[in-house]
């Protein structure tokens, strides 16, 4: 007797065109894949999302429709924070940048356009839904091992924001050198001026929240993340999706929004990308309206983001990369961090000599091993290679 084939799970999707045609074609391509819901203007497809939000996966968004546009429904939804959970994908003929930019803005996550190649939706599709299905898992993995194993928290958290480092090429040893910078300037500022105002706990905290700083870089696509040249414009503004993406991870923790650290945790992943002067992003805020703690994380990560080589540049030497962030070659930062930073350039040098290989190895491991477990690349050889150069093991 032949055993029953186990039914195939399928993802639902919702499709938003007011085109009779394209509602045909986009079905042909996808029924046999997916369970797919219709909506045929943006006002319906609102409806429908009231009714069955936590029902659906992804959502094929057209642009130009009736009652609402595809921009009010993404309005809406981020509005609504389903953003947050459902994926968009826009169906558009717009070929413009500012078109772009507004769709992520408002939390679209692809576009694809008309006519439509079967291959192209497909593999956005795909891909997108792999893509949200690894972000929810390291959201659930951050919250159950941070919070319920809070003695193995330290570590834990280096492993998660170590994932991101390994997606792009880097050898995992940014996030300890970040959280490194991070605790000696907090000591430094904290001993030595009347303005900070850290307690050892504190320090302690933003330390540790400084290893997430750019966890958010896990939704960025690798063909960006990796990419030897410069990026274009749209692909730069991608990647400064980032930091807005990182915040909302560490907003989904929703039981411990009160908790020192997941505070800190928020604030530095959206606004360590912020500038003294106002040129930063995401929110262009300005000298000390930008929390303290995400200003220290960004001049922590700028520094060692020079002094380390990178698929895109060879590393600077302390000293040219002090010269360079005082410069302002590297956007603007408080004054009185700079003061700081050249102080400390000795201290923070003999810091990162010491670090802990013996710990950072155990990392290494763990980290390869989750990755593994998520189907999440990693170029072993390449990392490798990269830690034994960090440990001066190899010349570069």
């Amino acid at each position: 007797m032949k055993r029953e084939q186990a039914t195939k799970y399928k993802e639902t999707i919702l499709i938003v065109d007011d085109m009779e045609i394209n509602q045909e074609i986009l079905t042909e391509m996808l029924k046999e894949d997916y369970n797919l819901i219709k909506a045929y203007d943006g006002q319906e497809a609102i409806d429908l999302l009231e009714k069955h939000h936590l029902e659906i996966q992804l959502i094929l968004l057209d642009f130009i429709m009736p009652q609402k546009d595809g921009l009010e429904v993404l309005r809406e939804m981020k509005e609504k924070q389903w953003i947050k959970r459902i994926p968009v994908i826009m169906i558009t003929s717009e070929d413009s940048l500012a078109f772009m930019h507004k769709v992520y803005e408002l939390g679209g996550t692809e576009y694809i356009h008309r006519p439509f190649d079967r291959y192209v939706v497909q593999q956005r599709i795909k891909n997108t839904l792999m893509l949200y299905a690894k972000k929810r898992r390291l959201e659930e993995m951050v919250a159950e091992q941070v919070y319920e194993r809070k003695k193995n928290s330290d570590m834990m958290m280096t492993i998660f924001s170590n994932i991101v480092e390994f997606r792009n090429g880097e050898s995992g040893l940014h996030v300890l050198h970040i959280r490194i910078i991070t605790e000696i300037l907090c000591r430094y500022l904290s001993e030595t001026t009347h303005q900070v105002n850290l307690s050892g706990k504190d320090i302690s905290n933003i330390a540790l929240a400084s290893a997430l700083h750019d966890v958010g870089k896990i939704a960025i696509s690798e063909k960006i993340l990796n990419k030897p040249g410069k990026l274009t414009e749209e692909e730069y503004e991608i990647m400064k999706t980032h930091s807005a993406i990182g915040a909302d991870i560490v907003s989904r923790l929703e039981p411990y929004q009160e908790e020192p650290l997941v505070k800190f945790a928020y604030d530095i992943c959206r606004w360590h990308h912020e500038r003294w002067d106002g040129k930063g992003y995401p929110d262009g805020l300005k000298g000390g309206e930008i929390p303290l703690h995400a200003q220290i994380v960004a001049i922590a990560d700028v520094y060692d983001a020079l002094t380390s080589e990178r698929v895109y540049k060879k590393a600077y030497s302390s000293h040219e990369a002090i010269q360079m962030i005082a410069n302002g070659e590297c956007g603007a930062f408080n004054p009185m961090l700079l003061d700081a930073l050249f102080v400390l350039e000795d201290e923070i040098l003999e810091a990162l000599e010491k670090e802990g290989q013996g710990n950072h190895d155990r990392i290494f491991t763990a980290t390869e091993n989750i990755m593994q477990s998520l189907n999440i690349p990693v170029h072993t050889d390449s990392l490798q290679k990269k830690v034994a150069i960090q440990k001066g093991e190899k010349k570069p």
